[in-house]
């Protein structure tokens, strides 16, 4: 009897890993196909899809398509959103509502809401579940439920080498500068100068560049060194298995 027990047992575990096998096998070959790229871009007819740009599957809440523009090699996350209208089945007018540059990155979970403008510019990295909108529910009317209250609208400028951190939102009317840093959580509105990084909800400058004096203030880690011209792959793997003083 321990011996058939024992039979069984090993009999329910290979089918139990054969299953898993073929579902994790099953998925990676439906997110695959789902991928949306310019050359297989599915049910989706963006304004344009450049080359090496790929969307991740599954994809968020996509509408607004004809008005959506995304540059050259952008990574678009999974379940990322990206709208352009308050709604699916509006005329939107000549021009594009939402456009990326090349080399944008949003993170999984993201969402950039266009209903007015949004522009981000090349190669920016959104971490995972940034929130980017050109809109703002009003509470004008304190005797009605703020939802049925008609929102504010104003245009998102996020300039080229940004990075936004985990969760940061980003506000109606903001406009950020050349490769601003953007702390994870924070909350942006207004007017962000180049070279600075906010964080805080609201948002606030904590650290600034210029010419002269650097960044201010100082920067407390020494900048990385990079790697050197020339360096495989496996000789960083052969130096990173040595005891650090070694190294």
């Amino acid at each position: 009897m321990p011996k058939n027990r024992n039979t069984f047992s090993s009999l329910t575990a290979w089918r139990r890993t054969l299953a898993s096998r073929a579902v994790h096998g099953g998925w990676a070959l439906l997110k695959e196909a789902g991928a949306v790229t310019a050359e297989r871009p599915g049910r989706l007819r963006f304004r344009r899809i450049g080359a090496g740009t790929r969307l991740a599957f599954p994809q968020g809440t996509v509408f607004g398509e004809p008005w959506i523009e995304l540059g050259d090699h952008c990574i678009i996350g999974e379940q990322v959103t990206l709208t352009a209208g308050m709604m699916p089945g509006l005329d939107l007018g000549a021009d594009p509502i939402l456009t990326l540059g090349n080399g944008v990155v949003l993170g999984r979970g993201s969402h950039v809401i266009a209903d007015t403008t949004v522009t981000i510019g090349s190669d920016t990295y959104c971490g995972p579940y940034v929130y980017i909108t050109s809109t703002n529910h009003s509470y004008d009317d304190p005797h009605q439920p703020v939802g049925k209250q008609w929102p504010r609208m104003e245009p998102v400028e996020i300039g080229p080498g940004c990075w936004l951190g985990t969760g940061a939102v980003v506000l109606p009317g903001a406009r950020l500068g050349r490769n601003v840093v953007v702390a994870a959580g924070a909350v942006v509105r207004g007017e962000v100068p180049d070279h600075a990084v906010v964080a805080g909800a609201p948002a606030r400058i904590v650290r600034t560049w210029d010419e002269e004096q650097g960044w201010q203030p100082p920067l407390r880690t020494p900048a990385p060194v990079p790697i050197p011209e020339g360096v495989t792959p496996e000789q960083l793997v052969a130096i990173a298995e040595l005891a650090p003083e070694e190294a």
